[in-house]
């Protein structure tokens, strides 16, 4: 029988938002889970009942979404199973978390691309005027839609991307993530009011950046960023900034100094990927350098041009052709007006 802890972290990761785009893994998907988890950390006799090697050798990210949410056989019970994985497997529930995490928000962005609503010409025709005459105003009005809707898909998917990275990279550290709230961090000019702090670990305050660039955000918001340090000396704690991105600027430099100055660290591009990993852990490094970075520097290292791009308009579907390879966005909102 599950105790309560054990219940409480799997009602967790199976569930994202409650509302809107939600996402709720059944039992089936959380085995299925619970296989790649159990292959992934060299277990997969464990799992033999639940998915083959040959099923899933081309690993998580090589096999389809729906194959998660195929059934199992009734036979297999996945309180049971997670039980045997978590006695027989170090560190086994944070993996499966995280892994969960990253399912959850890979189904989400495939509900939001399903979903994002082509935007209304009469939101954005003002933006005519600078292009207006230049093309025919048939294309001109295609043209202002087509990049408005993929700007709102891109500011999606960046939020998204954002949520998923504090759970992962709190989890590999070792620490936990507080909101506002109920944070130990309190601002220094209204210690009424707590900081979110993205990790809380012991005594060491983490805040996590993909990037900081000088056109990353306004001077107010900028400025709270600048305060997070000091906020954090006031309130008994280190701040730690970790950038992953190493990109220079004057902001990221004023941050750094700004750590620096009360009593703090900085771990930029590499240096923030090894403070990870050292802190991580075996099988907690191993999750972050098979499913985050690994990723990331192929994704990056296979970028040598820019290839061109065409999106077709098929009603319920929005076929997209990169270079000479295309795919197709389902939709369930009509995707022109009619």
């Amino acid at each position: 029988m599950l105790d309560k802890e054990t219940r409480q972290l799997i009602n967790k990761a199976r569930t994202l938002g409650s509302t809107g785009l939600s996402v709720f893994l059944e039992d089936d998907e959380l085995l299925r889970i619970c296989a790649v988890a159990a292959i992934d950390l060299d277990e997969q006799q464990l799992v033999n009942n639940i998915a083959t090697s040959a099923e899933l050798a081309k690993g998580y990210y090589g096999t389809s979404l729906e194959w998660f949410g195929q059934p199992v056989s009734p036979k297999v019970n996945f309180g049971e199973t997670f039980l045997i994985l978590k006695q027989a497997i170090e560190d086994f529930p944070t993996y499966f978390k995280v892994l969960c995490e990253l399912h959850k928000r890979r189904l989400k962005f495939k509900l939001i691309l399903k979903n994002q609503s082509i935007p209304e010409i009469e939101q954005i025709v003002p933006r005519c005027l600078l292009e207006f005459g230049l093309r025919p105003s048939e294309t001109l009005a295609s043209w202002l839609v087509w990049r408005k809707w993929l700007y709102d898909i891109d500011n999606r998917s960046a939020q998204e991307t954002g949520y998923l990275f504090e759970p992962i990279l709190a989890a590999a550290i070792g620490g936990v993530p507080f909101a506002a709230a109920k944070s130990p961090v309190k601002r220094t000019n209204n210690p009424q009011k707590g900081r979110q702090v993205d990790c809380l670990d012991g005594k060491l305050a983490y805040e996590f950046k993909m990037r900081v660039t000088i056109a990353a955000s306004g001077q107010g918001r900028f400025q709270e960023e600048l305060d997070f340090a000091r906020d954090c000396y006031e309130s008994g704690y280190t701040p730690i900034l970790l950038v992953l991105d190493s990109t220079p600027s004057s902001r990221l430099e004023n941050l750094i100094a700004e750590y620096s100055r009360y009593g703090g660290s900085a771990y930029i591009g590499n240096d923030a990927w090894n403070h990870i990993n050292d802190r991580a852990g075996k099988v907690m490094g191993k999750f972050v350098q098979k499913y985050v970075r690994t990723p990331l520097q192929e994704v990056d290292s296979t970028y040598t041009s820019l290839q061109g791009i065409s999106l077709v308009n098929l009603g319920t579907t929005i076929r997209v052709q990169i270079g000479d390879r295309s795919f197709d966005i389902s939709r369930d909102l009509p995707s022109y007006k009619t």
